[in-house]
């Protein structure tokens, strides 16, 4: 007796490519926005004399992460479900 085995498989439009490249490369951008920005905190932290100084650098650094996390989030929905509803049409695979 023979087994016959069912592959879902998806086969992506143009516009499907296009958000999916889109998605990624947001991705891409954001992790290097945050290290990019971290990276600028801690360096220009060093020059920092006062106390009250430091204490703005650290509020700064939190708004600022904050606000990338917030864009972050929501483009990875936005991306996200549009990447999924372009995903193209089900294509049902047997092999046996």
């Amino acid at each position: 007796m023979q087994r016959t085995t069912r592959i879902e498989r998806r086969k992506r439009g143009f516009f499907g490519w296009v958000f999916l490249l889109l998605f990624w490369g947001f991705q891409i951008f954001m992790v290097w926005s945050l290290v990019a920005g971290l990276a600028n905190v801690g360096t220009s932290a060093a020059a920092l004399q006062t106390e009250a100084e430091r204490a703005g650098a650290a509020i700064g650094a939190t708004l600022g992460v904050g606000i990338i996390l917030s864009i972050w989030a929501a483009g990875s929905i936005i991306l996200g479900l549009l990447m999924f509803a372009t995903r193209g049409s089900k294509i049902i695979i047997e092999e046996r």
